[in-house]
């Protein structure tokens, strides 16, 4: 059995044995490890001028990155928390997003910024957050975040590889699942999302920490007579509208479920995605299961905050109310 943080920690090692230009750092990624020990014995392995510790300052931690970017390097820095990476976000919009377009594509950064992000571990302030739309509004950056095991191997040796820079978005609370894998190898690219359950009479899209949820949804849901089919996302930006919307257009429903607040959200992206390319293929209007519109909750509210299977559960039976309008109706010019 491997767990996610085993395979992230496999990736990082094996992309610096393959690669004398991959190096990382960021806050007690060295000796320590890390907190969640995702850099584990790096630096035994590889030396100090490859894995080290920084000061704590988000922001010189990126400003470094992107020099060593335009120095030859790969860097692969870590921000510890989701919300610790907010002192470094001038530098990401400002600095990496927009790099090779200001140099009209002469200038590249390849680095990879790994936050580990969302709920479910019980964290205190400014240690649990949902950031990833921040990231995904800013062009220029690719966002990613596994939501398996394999994924977690795959994604990112694909974003160290990856000429452009990526936010390389860590489900903490995923840290500790476990797969049964002979071997850690790379999958699908960018760009392609996963279909992790198919199904006819539903589609759930989700992504990170979300998926698993969505995937207890849809066992408990054979209960209630749904059949429910589940897409992982994988990479945010770029979004694989094909698999999203081959898969919509056959079940005629949609539900998306992310933890982030709704209001302005990933989900509301995909939501708008998915009506202007299926509409005529809905038998419900696209709905949403996000975390509220407010600011993180403490560790004791954070079950009330995260979308959960009765949550989606309740969502779904939303999709078969008599008051909803029937949009395939409405698009052949019926009034509700």
């Amino acid at each position: 059995m491997i767990t996610m943080a085993q395979a992230l920690n496999a990736a990082l090692g094996d992309a610096m044995a393959e690669d004398e230009q991959v190096v990382v750092f960021g806050e007690d990624v060295g000796a320590l490890g890390g907190v969640f020990r995702i850099t584990d014995g790096l630096t035994a392995k590889y030396g100090e001028d490859r894995c080290f510790d920084t000061p704590l300052a988000e922001s010189g931690i990126v400003g470094f990155a992107v020099g060593m970017a335009m120095g030859g390097f790969r860097p692969v820095v870590e921000m510890q928390f989701d919300a610790f990476a907010y002192p470094a976000f001038e530098q990401i919009a400002s600095h990496v997003a927009k790099t090779r377009n200001r140099t009209r594509g002469r200038v590249g950064l390849p680095l990879v910024i790994r936050i580990p992000y969302g709920g479910g571990i019980g964290g205190v302030e400014h240690h649990c957050d949902s950031s990833e739309a921040y990231y995904a509004h800013t062009p220029g950056l690719k966002v990613v975040t596994p939501a398996t095991v394999q994924d977690a191997y795959s994604l990112l040796r694909e974003a160290i590889d990856d000429p452009d820079p990526v936010v390389f978005m860590e489900p903490k609370k995923l840290y500790w699942s476990k797969a049964d894998i002979g071997r850690l190898a790379r999958t699908e690219p960018f760009g392609r999302a996963a279909v992790r359950r198919a199904g006819s009479d539903a589609t759930l899209i989700a992504y990170g920490p979300s998926v698993p949820v969505a995937l207890e949804t849809a066992e408990a849901a054979t209960q209630e007579g749904w059949d429910l089919e589940v897409i992982d996302l994988r990479t945010i930006v770029p979004f694989d509208d094909a698999t999203v919307t081959a898969s919509v257009r056959r079940t005629g429903r949609c539900v998306v479920v992310g933890e982030a607040a709704g209001f302005a959200g990933v989900g509301a992206e995909i939501a708008a995605r998915v009506q202007e390319r299926c509409f005529h293929s809905l038998a419900a209007p696209v709905l949403r299961v996000t975390g509220f519109d407010v600011p993180y909750p403490p560790p004791m509210l954070e079950h009330h905050h995260l979308p959960s299977v009765d949550r989606i559960l309740d969502t779904l039976d939303r999709l078969q109310r008599d008051d909803l309008p029937d949009t395939r109706f409405l698009a052949l010019g019926g009034a509700a």
